[in-house]
């Protein structure tokens, strides 16, 4: 059943026309209101003293976003939502059943909770999961990037639609699939970003930044940003604070170790090796797990963009060597790919690590869906690698040791 009440019949309409004009005065009719429904999920009668938001988030670690509330409604505001963004995107979430507040533009009200979403990053599957909307989801990119066993089971069960990611994206079959919103992310490229595409064909869409977090639990908190549209803040709330503790409990192991090994990260790639920068949420993962990461002292979020000779001067002798890329199976694909990897200390002695312990057949990586929700996980592999003895009973969940 609609939120909103029908409209007035025609008849009816046509009769108080014509009373207005016998009566020769003005005549107002008004629009159709707010009014009770059968969504248990609105408000029935709307009182304006009543919080209908008594459950609220309390950001410890994000950053790139804020939330305000109003009684009835509330602002979500994304102040990074990509790198050297001039643009910010602000969301009013109105409670259904309850009035519209004035001096917004009306592509920024949402009303809430939503009941149906299309989800264009894998990073939100996890999210949705653990905020129990997972049967809200109606849409998603592609199939065949998905790790997620509940999304696994709802495209096997027919329940989800393809329909395409960034320049990709089939805004016709999202607007058959009338989502109440639809979650993605920018790049700040136009040729890129699905969200002016979606905006202009009239939906509604959240831009979802956690990527944009400089550690890792300011990414896992953006839990709490989708929370908001779907008034499940109670339950962010208690996921988040369980993986914060936990994460936090990992950490406290390494503070007081003597040794910390030297460790790089990335491999080069067409003649440019992407290390990242100090200040990013790898070297964060990096410190809490107890390890002196050699480029700690770059004061950067991004990454550097360095070639091969600026890398090997720096960490040939490095302890532990962690590589990105997903096509790299063995030791022996690095040595393919590049004869020089041969003088690192790190693969002389098979210390290389890489995040491809949950790669499916078509090459999606568990570690880039799933990891931003769980990095206390990741962490629990990083003091694994580092510090085995800290870690006895720990089994690797997204990192393996390549072989040779």
């Amino acid at each position: 059943m609609n939120r909103w009440q029908s409209p007035p019949k025609v008849s009816r309409l046509g009769a108080i026309v014509l009373g207005c004009m016998i009566a020769l005065s003005a005549c107002i009719i008004a629009p159709p209101q707010p009014s009770t429904n059968s969504n248990p999920e609105c408000v029935q009668e709307y009182r304006a003293d009543v919080d209908y938001f008594p459950n609220k988030v309390r950001l410890t670690d994000a950053e790139g976003f804020t939330v305000t509330y109003h009684q009835h409604y509330k602002v979500v505001s994304v102040n990074r939502p990509w790198k050297d963004a001039k643009t910010q995107f602000q969301y009013v979430l109105v409670q259904c059943g309850t009035p519209i507040p004035s001096g917004f533009k009306p592509e920024q009200i949402v009303q809430i909770p939503v009941r149906s979403v299309v989800a264009l990053s894998t990073t939100h599957f996890v999210p949705l999961e653990r905020l129990n909307v997972l049967d809200r989801l109606v849409g998603i990119s592609n199939f065949k990037d998905v790790t997620t066993p509940s999304v696994i089971e709802k495209i096997e069960a027919n329940q989800l639609v393809e329909v395409g990611d960034s320049g990709n994206l089939n805004v016709e079959r999202v607007l058959e699939l009338s989502p109440e919103l639809v979650t993605t992310y920018g790049t700040g490229n136009p040729q890129q970003d699905s969200h002016p595409k979606l905006l202009e064909a009239g939906l509604k869409v959240a831009i979802v930044a956690e990527y944009m977090e400089s550690t890792p639990l300011g990414r896992a908190e953006w839990i709490k940003f989708l929370a908001t549209f779907f008034n499940r803040e109670a339950e962010a709330e208690q996921r988040f604070a369980e993986v914060r503790q936990r994460y936090q409990a990992i950490a406290a192991k390494t503070t007081n170790r003597q040794t910390k090994p030297t460790v790089f990260s990335g491999s080069d790639f067409k003649g440019t090796w992407y290390v990242p920068g100090g200040e990013s949420y790898v070297a964060q993962f990096f410190r809490d797990a107890g390890a002196t990461y050699l480029w700690a002292n770059e004061r950067t979020p991004g990454s550097l963009q360095l070639n091969f000779e600026q890398v090997y001067d720096r960490a040939i002798a490095a302890q532990y060597w962690i590589v990105n890329a997903t096509d790299v199976k063995t030791r022996k694909d690095l040595l393919a790919a590049d004869s020089r990897y041969q003088d690192f200390a790190a693969l002389q002695s098979g210390k290389v690590f890489s995040p491809t312990a949950k790669v499916n057949l078509d090459g999606g990586n568990d570690y880039w869906q799933s990891g931003t929700a769980n990095p206390d996980l990741i962490l629990a592999d990083l003091v694994k690698i580092f510090h085995p003895e800290l870690m006895p009973q720990h089994q690797f969940v997204y990192y393996r040791q390549l072989s040779p």
